[in-house]
């Protein structure tokens, strides 16, 4: 039992979870709700509810969200079909992040090392709810690797969660639109949503491109700069023999 309960046990468990999951998702493949839909005889309210529980077990499973949100749409319209994406986006960062957390933290943080991980896990620690925010609505990092990165962070429950809800409201409401537009791929809903999923994309890179200078390593001198900066010898006039 202490076994178990090492650290780099739980971080191997954790690992083989996630690796199952992805073998699941590629031998059943849950995107072909897209062309089945949803059972017709189940009530609205039940029939969100559950699709948004498998919503949160795929994207804790890899399942790209993107797919999932065009699926929402295309199965329930715009409405629901946010009500759907949003909650199970919560709910797999939420499944994430507590394995993560419960799994994986503490074989991990002894590792973080270098200028690139430490700035991440310091800003992830320290403004939680601000870089988890801005990592949401620029969806520039995946969303997995988002959600096990915060959870090895110092980051809380509540800033993660709540960060979470807010940030992905905007880019789910333009990926459910875009499903439940589909059928007509001319319309003003349709053409509006996919230009902004178009535009967010561009903006992310942009903004990502223009900071990476942030947690680029700093420059070291080689030996040529070391031997420029030392001071020249100083040359005196005064004899030193006869």
């Amino acid at each position: 039992m202490s076994l178990l309960l090492a650290p780099w046990a739980r971080l191997a468990l954790l690992v083989v979870l996630l690796a199952a999951a992805g073998v699941c998702v590629l031998v059943y493949e849950p995107q072909r709700i897209l062309s089945e839909g949803w059972p017709p005889g189940l009530p609205v309210g039940a029939a969100v509810l559950l699709f948004a529980a498998v919503y949160g077990v795929c994207s804790a499973a890899f399942v790209p969200r993107p797919l999932l949100n065009l699926a929402a749409g295309a199965v329930f319209g715009t409405q629901f079909g946010l009500v759907a994406a949003v909650g199970g986006t919560v709910l797999g960062a939420g499944i994430a992040f507590g394995l993560g957390r419960v799994m994986g933290q503490e074989a991990l943080r002894p590792l973080l090392r270098g200028r690139w991980l430490e700035a991440a896990d310091g800003q992830l620690s320290r403004h939680g709810f601000r870089s988890m925010l801005a990592v949401r609505l620029f969806p520039g990092v995946p969303f997995v690797v988002a959600n096990y990165c915060a959870a090895v962070s110092r980051c809380g429950w509540a800033p993660f969660l709540l960060a979470t809800a807010l940030g992905v409201v905007p880019n789910t409401t333009a990926y459910v639109i875009a499903g439940a537009s589909a059928s007509s791929p001319g319309s003003p809903a349709f053409l509006i949503s996919f230009g902004f999923i178009v535009v967010s994309v561009v903006a992310a890179g942009v903004v990502g491109w223009r900071k990476r200078h942030r947690l680029a390593p700093p420059r070291t001198g080689g030996p040529a700069y070391e031997l420029t900066s030392q001071h020249p010898p100083v040359v005196s006039g005064a004899s030193h023999g006869p």
